[in-house]
């Protein structure tokens, strides 16, 4: 499957570079690149992406509230967040806005491509010091455990059922399926699906599925 994605961000410069790097990949497509939140939002109706690469401080309209637009107004396109910062104030308005994943620009290569590919599968990514930002924010004690939800949740995905499957296993939107994961992957100090899954069946949190 080829994954299509729009590139937003106010410095051409990084456009030009990120396009040219991810189009050296035969299954991901560039379809178009925008500049600001304003024109991301204009574009992503008009190219109708797989994946959105989401900048967050730019001009005009930032980059968390133009999520919010393209999730609310196109809930099958995915935003992954690709940005210099990650502090607070910075990641929780783009994870509360939507935003599959969230990922610094000094990602590596090869762990932005499959981010990519993830958050076009409707799985979230979140780069490690974004995570541990995450835990201190909901360091509170109350939060620390699952709750019986997000077990279930995470039971399913152990099974390898994808977002989609569980939200009509479970009979919730996929959007919910996600909320319940990134507050599980902040809760055990991970960034992915396959980490939830190993620390859950250490600590007992989960059983080994039946095969």
């Amino acid at each position: 499957m080829t994954v299509h994605i729009l590139i937003v961000d106010d410095h051409p410069v990084v456009r030009f570079g990120l396009r040219g790097m991810l189009e050296t990949y035969d299954d991901l497509r560039v379809v178009g690149e925008a500049g600001s939140g304003d024109e991301a939002i204009v574009l992503a109706a008009a190219t109708r992406p797989d994946v959105v690469l989401m900048d967050l401080r730019m001009p005009g309209t930032d980059g968390a509230t133009a999520t919010a637009r393209i999730r609310q107004e196109h809930p099958g396109i995915r935003v992954l967040v690709l940005t210099t910062y990650e502090g607070d104030a910075d990641i929780l308005p783009a994870i509360e806005a939507g935003a599959t994943g969230y990922l610094l620009k000094d990602t590596p290569i090869g762990i932005l491509t499959d981010a990519i590919r993830a958050a076009a599968r409707g799985e979230s990514v979140l780069a490690p010091p974004v995570a541990a930002r995450l835990v201190t924010h909901m360091q509170a004690p109350a939060r620390e455990q699952l709750t019986p939800r997000e077990v279930q949740v995470l039971g399913l995905v152990a099974r390898g059922l994808s977002n989609g499957e569980i939200g009509w296993q479970l009979y919730i939107g996929e959007a919910t399926v996600k909320t319940h994961l990134l507050r599980t992957f902040v809760k055990l100090g991970v960034n992915d699906r396959t980490a939830a899954v190993t620390v859950a069946l250490s600590r007992g949190v989960l059983t080994p599925p039946h095969r």
